[in-house]
């Protein structure tokens, strides 16, 4: 079934002419619960793994602390995502596949890593026809004493084109010019430039990254530009004001507003992943283009 975001009810750049140069393209990826398979694109679903190529572990120290037995010894990783380039519509610039690849593949450690308390994510860019399907290796079990809300549950992916504008990636000057501006629309519509005009939510590739704190682009340790935003994995798909325009029309009741379901139909289009990232936060993964082998670093936070 496809996703399909509303259009905008206010045209952006015809209120802020200045913002066409800061418009980006990004695919929403619209989890669902679901049953994917290898072949498929999907967060917490199989992933196709070479039989050749052990499992990966993660050997960081994992922090002890109240909630969180101390693990030692090296963990395995759990599958968060995988992302074939055929699944994806065509955006601008092209999602970033390095040459000769066509599968992206997110794992991570579900532990609190220093120093944003996240899990640890790990990339990894395949060519689907170097590996058989028959070659999928069953990864190891869980982790035991990992947070489970650090685990995704299996989902399929509806991937969806949109716009997007900066939200606090603004720049300073025109947030602090424009301020008065950037409220009007609010005031007179009731839609807010933050949270209904400008960044898309759920899970995302490309755009900008959906922040809960101010942002914190890492630059290429091999080259030292900026590195491009690769994936936004949030907690939720939408909070409690951001729904009126990023909810996808398939998912809206016929009656009511999505935040008159009950907490576990809502939960279905709302937190379909089950995923809890800190307080209500994302992680964001980045790789930079100019390098071979596209290097990647990530952020976390929470609100």
């Amino acid at each position: 079934m496809t996703r399909t975001t509303p259009a905008r009810p206010v045209d952006v750049e015809a209120l802020f002419p200045e913002l066409a140069r800061y418009r980006r393209e990004a695919v929403r990826l619209h989890p669902r619960a679901g049953d994917p398979g290898v072949e498929d694109s999907s967060i917490g679903g199989p992933l196709l793994w070479p039989q050749t190529e052990p499992w990966p572990y993660c050997d960081h120290a994992h922090p002890h602390t109240a909630c969180v037995p101390e693990k030692p010894g090296p963990q395995p990783m759990v599958p968060v995502l995988q992302l074939y380039a055929a699944d994806l519509p065509d955006i601008v610039p092209a999602p970033p596949f390095p040459e000769g690849k066509d599968v992206l593949q997110v794992l991570w450690c579900p532990f609190d890593h220093e120093p944003d308390y996240m899990p640890r994510p790990q990339i990894c860019w395949r060519d689907r026809h170097a590996v058989a399907a028959a070659q999928y290796v069953t990864p190891p079990p869980r982790p035991e004493g990992a947070d489970e809300d650090h685990i995704p549950a299996p989902c399929v992916l509806h991937p969806e084109r949109v716009v997007e504008y900066p939200g606090w990636d603004l720049p300073d000057d025109l947030a602090e010019e424009r301020q008065e501006r950037f409220e009007r629309p609010e005031a007179e519509t009731g839609w807010s430039y933050w949270s209904h005009l400008s960044i898309a939510d759920g899970v995302k590739i490309g755009g900008y990254p959906n922040w809960t704190q101010e942002p914190s682009w890492p630059d290429c340790a091999q080259c030292g530009t900026r590195m491009d935003h690769l994936l936004t994995v949030p907690s939720t798909e939408f909070d409690g004001e951001s729904w009126r325009t990023w909810l996808p029309l398939e998912d809206r009741p016929t009656t009511g507003t999505v935040l008159d379901l009950d907490y576990d139909e809502r939960r279905k289009v709302q937190n379909p992943s089950a995923l809890m990232l800190g307080d209500m936060g994302g992680v964001y993964l980045f790789v930079c283009r100019n390098c071979p082998g596209h290097p990647s670093a990530h952020r976390g936070d929470c609100s």
